[in-house]
C-alpha cells in the first residue's frame, strides 16, 4: 500500500514538474517575455496539447520503470534510466507534433528534455539525498556499526554498496583496505582507500572500526589465512566473502558474507578431483555408507547424491543423524533411490541380510568409535566395533561382488599410543590382507583431525568460549594436521577412484598446527584477547595422546599419485591366516581386563606403545 502511494504521489508530481519544464522552457527561449510575437504564436500551441503532452510523458515513464525503483537506493544506474526515459519522452512529443503537423521551436524541445532530467530526477534522488542525510546522523541520531572493508576490487565496492543501500544492517562503510598502493587515497564508491594490510591495527584504532568485512574472493586461501591472522590482532568481529569455488552463482550480495571460520586460518587450497573418474565408479552404482549419519559418513552421502548413483545406502545404528541426512538428502535429491538401514556393524547376521538384498557394488565404511579418551576406558567396545565391525562388512562385501571397498582410517593408526588407533591401524590390516584373496578392490584412507566433527576440538573450544572460558589446551606443544570436513571426503571419493587395491591414501595436509595457536586465534575471531579477555588453561595430556601424530609409517613408503594433494603407502600386511588367528585369540579375551586385552593388541599391532 505504501509502495502503491508513493507511485501516486509521483505520478502527480511528474504531471505537474513536465508542464512546469515547458513554461520554463518558453520563459528561458523568449528571455521572459510573454507578450512578444513568437511567443504569443508558440504558446497557444502549447496550451493546445499540454494535456496530451503530459499523458505521453507519464505513459513513457511508467513503461520504463520509473515508478516501480525504489529511488531511496538510487545510484548511477538509475540516473541514466532517468536521462533515457526523458530523451525518449521528448522524442514521442516530437513525434507526435509531426504527425498532426504542428510546430514549436526546436530550443523548446531540447530545453524541455533537460529541465526534465533536472526536475524529475531532481525529484527521485532528493530521497536518496534525503536518506544520506539522515544516516550521517544530521536528522536523528543512529548507533551504526564501523566498517572496514579489506579488498578494493568489484567484490570490496559491491559490499560498501550493498551497506550504504540496506539500512537495516546497521553498518557505515569508513575505509578500505588494500595492497595496490596506487589505489591508496582513491575513494571506492565514496569511501576511502586508507592502507595495505599491515595497516589494519591503526585504522581499526584511528577510525574506531567495529567490524572488518574481507572482500577478496579471488585471493588464495594462504592469502586469505594472511589477511585474517593481521585482522584477528584487532578485536573487531570478522566476516568474509566466500571463495569464488563457493560462490557456485558467482553472485556477489551482502547474504553471501559469512562469519570468519577456523578454516579459513588453515591457508589450504580446496582439493581438486577428478569428477569425470568419480562419476565412472559411483554413477549409476547401488553405494552404501556405514556410520552414514556420522559427520563424515554424512558428507559422504551427500558428496555421492550429487553423482547418481543407481541406489544410496545409509546405514546407521543411531537413528536420529540417519533421519536428519536421510530428510536433508531427499530434499535436495527428491529423484534419489535412498534407503535407510538402521543396524550395527557388530551383527554380522544384520550385515549378511543387507547385503544380500542390495548387492551394493560400492562400500564406504566410515562407521567407527573414534573419541580417544573413550575408548581407552572402554577397549572392548572399541574392538567391537572398530575391529571386528570391519572385519563383519569386509567380509560380507566380498562374499557378495563388492566392486570396491574403502575404509575410512586415521592418522593416529600410525604408531599408535592409544587403543582407538591401534585398532583402526588392524582395520587396516584387516582390508590390506584381505585385498590379497578378493576380486573386490579394498582400499584405506588415513587422514587428520576433521574441522567441525562430532567431537572434534573446535566444537569444544567454540562451547568453552561461549560459556566465558577458560579454553583447554592437553599440552603448549600438541600439534596436529587438520582438513576441513568436505575435503577428507573428497579425498575419500577420489581415492575409491583411484584404487587397485590394498593401498593407504594420504592426504597432502599442509603443515601441522598446534592446538594452542588454534585456540588462541578461534578466540580472537570470537572477538576476546587471549589470556587477557579468556583465559587459556593446559591440563596435561589425556590418556593415550601423543604430542604429534603421524601420517605414514617407515614401512609404507610414499608415492605420488596424478592428485598432486594426494599420496598413497605400499601395502606391507598381507597374512590373512595369521591375523585371523590372532583376532579369534583377541575375541576369546574380550570378556578379560583392558589391560589383558591392550597387552594382546601389542601383539597383533607390533607398532603399539600402549600409555595406560
Amino acid at each position: 500500500m505504501k509502495k502503491k502511494m508513493l507511485g501516486a504521489l509521483l505520478f502527480s508530481i511528474d504531471a505537474l514538474l513536465i508542464n512546469l519544464a515547458y513554461i520554463a522552457a518558453f520563459y528561458i527561449r523568449f528571455d521572459a517575455d510573454f507578450t512578444g510575437v513568437n511567443a504569443t504564436k508558440y504558446l497557444p500551441v502549447y496550451f493546445e496539447h499540454f494535456i496530451t503532452f503530459t499523458l505521453i510523458k507519464l505513459a513513457i515513464f511508467y513503461i520504463f520503470g520509473m515508478y516501480k525503483n525504489l529511488w531511496r537506493y538510487a545510484s548511477i544506474e538509475e540516473v541514466f534510466q532517468i536521462v533515457g526515459t526523458a530523451f525518449v519522452a521528448n522524442t514521442g512529443i516530437i513525434t507526435y507534433m509531426v504527425l498532426t503537423q504542428q510546430m514549436l521551436p526546436r530550443s523548446i524541445y531540447l530545453l524541455a528534455f533537460i529541465l526534465d532530467t533536472i526536475l524529475i530526477g531532481g525529484v527521485r534522488l532528493s530521497v536518496r539525498a534525503t536518506r544520506n542525510i539522515r544516516d550521517n546522523n544530521l536528522f536523528r541520531k543512529k548507533e551504526y556499526k564501523r566498517v572496514l572493508i579489506i579488498g578494493a576490487g568489484q567484490a570490496g565496492a559491491l559490499v560498501i554498496k550493498e551497506l550504504k543501500n540496506h539500512d537495516n544492517l546497521n553498518s557505515k562503510p569508513i575505509g578500505v583496505v588494500d595492497d595496490d598502493e596506487s589505489k591508496l587515497g582513491a575513494r571506492i564508491n565514496g569511501v576511502p582507500v586508507l592502507g595495505n594490510r599491515h595497516n589494519i591495527g591503526k585504522i581499526v584504532e584511528s577510525k574506531n572500526i567495529d567490524e572488518i568485512i574481507i572482500a577478496i574472493p579471488s585471493a588464495s586461501k594462504k592469502e586469505i589465512r594472511q589477511v585474517v591472522e593481521e585482522c584477528s590482532k584487532t578485536k573487531c568481529k570478522l566476516k568474509i566473502l566466500p571463495g569464488i569455488y563457493e560462490l557456485i552463482d558467482g553472485q556477489v550480495s551482502i547474504k553471501k558474507i559469512r562469519e570468519v571460520e577456523i578454516e579459513d586460518l588453515l591457508g589450504r587450497e580446496p582439493v581438486k578431483v577428478d569428477l569425470e573418474e568419480i562419476s565412472g565408479y559411483i554413477g549409476d552404482k547401488v553405494v552404501l555408507v556405514t556410520g552414514g549419519g556420522g559427520s563424515i559418513g554424512s558428507e559422504l552421502c551427500r558428496q555421492i547424491a550429487g553423482f547418481k548413483p543407481r541406489r544410496l545406502l545409509i546405514l546407521d545404528i543411531y537413528e536420529n543423524n540417519a533421519y536428519d541426512i536421510q530428510n536433508e538428502l531427499l530434499r535436495k535429491y527428491p529423484n534419489l533411490q535412498l534407503d535407510v538401514l538402521i543396524a550395527s556393524v557388530r551383527d554380522r547376521a544384520r550385515l549378511d541380510e543387507i547385503f544380500k538384498i542390495y548387492m551394493p557394488q560400492v562400500v564406504f565404511h566410515a562407521a567407527a568409535h573414534k573419541h580417544v579418551p573413550l575408548m581407552e576406558n572402554n577397549p572392548q567396545e572399541a574392538i567391537k566395533n572398530n575391529v571386528f565391525g570391519t572385519k563383519n562388512v569386509a567380509e560380507c562385501a566380498h562374499e557378495y561382488g563388492t566392486e570396491k571397498f574403502v575404509l575410512i582410517s586415521t592418522d593416529k593408526a600410525v604408531n599408535p599410543t592409544n587403543i582407538m588407533g591401534a585398532t583402526k591401524r588392524v582395520a587396516e590390516m584387516i582390508i590390506q590382507s584381505m585385498n590379497v584373496q578378493s576380486k573386490t578392490e579394498f582400499v584405506a584412507v588415513r587422514f587428520g583431525n576433521v574441522l567441525g566433527s562430532n567431537g572434534s576440538v573446535i566444537p569444544l573450544f567454540k562451547k568453552q568460549i561461549a560459556q566465558g572460558g577458560p579454553v583447554t589446551v592437553t599440552h603448549p606443544e600438541v600439534t596436529r594436521y587438520f582438513m576441513t570436513i568436505p575435503e577428507a571426503v573428497q579425498l575419500v571419493i577420489e581415492a575409491g577412484a583411484m584404487a587397485k587395491g590394498g593401498e593407504i591414501f594420504v592426504l597432502d595436509m599442509g603443515e601441522p598446527v598446534k592446538i594452542i595457536d588454534l585456540a588462541k586465534n578461534l578466540i580472537r575471531l570470537s572477538g576476546f584477547e587471549p589470556d587477557v579477555d579468556m583465559e587459556i588453561k593446559v591440563v596435561g595430556l589425556r590418556p593415550g595422546e601423543k604430542l604429534y601424530e603421524e601420517l605414514l609409517m617407515n614401512e609404507e613408503g610414499l608415492s605420488a599419485t596424478k592428485n598432486d594433494k594426494i599420496f598413497v603407502g605400499k601395502p606391507f600386511f598381507t597374512d590373512l591366516k595369521l591375523l585371523r588367528r590372532e583376532l579369534e585369540i583377541l575375541s576369546s579375551i574380550l570378556i578379560e581386563d583392558s589391560n589383558e586385552i591392550k597387552e594382546y593388541m601389542v601383539k597383533i599391532v607390533p607398532t603399539y606403545h600402549k600409555t595406560s
